[in-house]
C-alpha cells in the first residue's frame, strides 16, 4: 500500500507538471463549457419554453455534468498520447506499482477538474442560477459530480489504452460531446419519442443531472412523470451508475497497463 500511495503520488506530480507545461486540452475541456452554457442560456433559452421553471437553473447543473463527462474524453487522449509514444513502456520498465500509473492519472484529472468546476459555477450564478438546496445537498451535489468525474475519466483511460493510435482516440473522445445531447441535461425528455427517451433516461449522464438537481434545490425543473428508474431515483441511480463504472473499468485499466 506504501510503494502504491508513494507512486500514485509521484505518477500525480508527473500529470500536473504536464499540465502546466501544456495546458492546452484541459484549458480547452474547461472554457468550452462556460461557452456552451452562454450559447444554450442565451440563444436556445428565448426559443424552449418551460412552464414554471426558468432554462438557465434547469441547464447549469446539466453543463455541469457534461463537463464531468468530458473525463472520458481526457482521460482517453492522456492515455493514447503516454501508450503510444513510449511513455508506458519507459514506466513498465522502471519499479513503479503496476495500479500506480492510472491511478495518478486519474487523480490529477479530478484535481483539475475540481479547479475548473470554479469558473463554470461562477459563470452559472452570473447567469442567474441559484443553489437552493441546504449547504450538505449541495456539498453532495459537487461530490457526486466528482465522482461521476472520477468514473467517466476510468473509462477515458481503459480506451486509451486499448486505442489503437492517438488519432483514433482523439476522434473517439470527441464522441463524448454527443452524449450529453442524448440525455436530459440540456432539454426534458418528456418530448422525446418513446425509444429515446428510454436510451436517454438511461444515460448515466441523466441519473447524475437529476441527482445534482435535486440536490441543487432545482428539482422543479425536472419532474417527469413515468421516468426511467435511474431517473425517478437520481441520487441512487447515479452512486450506481458511477460506482459500477469504476468497479468495472479501474480494474481493467491496471490489467491493461500491466499487459506487456
Amino acid at each position: 500500500m506504501s510503494t502504491l500511495v508513494h507512486d500514485g503520488t509521484a505518477i500525480l506530480g508527473r500529470h500536473l507538471q504536464r499540465i502546466r507545461h501544456a495546458p492546452a486540452l484541459p484549458l480547452m475541456t474547461q472554457t468550452m463549457p462556460i461557452v456552451f452554457l452562454l450559447f444554450f442560456g442565451y440563444v436556445f433559452g428565448s426559443a424552449l419554453a418551460m412552464p414554471g421553471a426558468d432554462y438557465r437553473a434547469y441547464l447549469v447543473p446539466g453543463m455541469l455534468v457534461a463537463t464531468a463527462a468530458n473525463g472520458m474524453m481526457t482521460g482517453m487522449f492522456q492515455a493514447a498520447q503516454d501508450t503510444h509514444r513510449g511513455v508506458t513502456d519507459r514506466l513498465r520498465a522502471m519499479p513503479v506499482s503496476r495500479a500506480a500509473v492510472p491511478l495518478g492519472q486519474s487523480l490529477a484529472d479530478l484535481v483539475t477538474s475540481a479547479v475548473g468546476m470554479v469558473p463554470l459555477v461562477l459563470a452559472g450564478l452570473a447567469m442567474g442560477w441559484r443553489i437552493d438546496g441546504t449547504a450538505p445537498q449541495a456539498l453532495g451535489a459537487f461530490g457526486l459530480l466528482l465522482l461521476f468525474r472520477c468514473a467517466m475519466t476510468w473509462v477515458g483511460i481503459l480506451l486509451g489504452l486499448a486505442s489503437r493510435s492517438e488519432e483514433a482516440a482523439s476522434q473517439l473522445g470527441s464522441a463524448v460531446f454527443m452524449l450529453p445531447l442524448i440525455s436530459n441535461a440540456y432539454i426534458p425528455t418528456g418530448g422525446m419519442p418513446g425509444w429515446l427517451r428510454t436510451v436517454a433516461e438511461w444515460n448515466p449522464i441523466s441519473a447524475v443531472t437529476t441527482a445534482v438537481r435535486e440536490l441543487f434545490g432545482n428539482a422543479q425543473a425536472h419532474a417527469e412523470a413515468d421516468a426511467a428508474w435511474p431517473v425517478a431515483h437520481p441520487v441512487a441511480g447515479a452512486l450506481l451508475w458511477s460506482l459500477a463504472l469504476i468497479a468495472l473499468c479501474a480494474p481493467a485499466a491496471v490489467r491493461r497497463y500491466a499487459r506487456t
